[in-house]
């Protein structure tokens, strides 16, 4: 059983409380556990953050599209912004003592560890978390 949601939003931080009202909406919808909620959580709200503030540049003319899609047990969240895009090759390693102290630069690193895929099309305005058995095998059947 497969199924897609999503959701648009206007590049506002308190845009963040929709797409937090989303995830739980699917995490309890499918049962999805603890952990990954956890998870799933953090991941889309630093990926939702980037494209508000780094993507759109907080310009409210200007949304974030949040679509979120199932597939046995894999969800699949897919956020795109209208921004210019970023070099996500070259990423500063915010675990490097030089970074350390520095405010920003965490939010794709937390992306890249919690999900168990995390890419970047259309030179970064799009980026893809997958969650792998997020979605116990029992919701899978019903």
């Amino acid at each position: 059983m497969s199924e897609v949601r999503e959701l648009q939003i206007a590049s506002r931080m308190e845009g963040i409380t929709e797409v937090e009202a989303l995830i739980n909406q699917i995490c309890e919808d499918f049962g999805v556990e603890e952990t990954h909620y956890g998870e799933i959580l953090i991941a889309m709200t630093e990926a939702v953050n980037n494209a508000i503030v780094h993507g759109n540049k907080l310009d409210i003319s200007k949304m974030v599209n949040v679509k979120v899609s199932t597939e046995g047990t894999v969800l699949t969240f897919t956020v795109t912004d209208q921004g210019p895009g970023f070099d996500h090759e070259n990423i500063p390693d915010p675990t490097a003592p030089e970074n350390l102290e520095k405010p920003n630069g965490r939010g794709v690193f937390l992306m890249r560890q919690l999900a168990d895929t995390c890419e970047f099309e259309e030179l970064g305005r799009v980026a893809i978390l997958t969650f792998d058995e997020a979605i116990p095998q029992a919701a899978t059947a019903q």
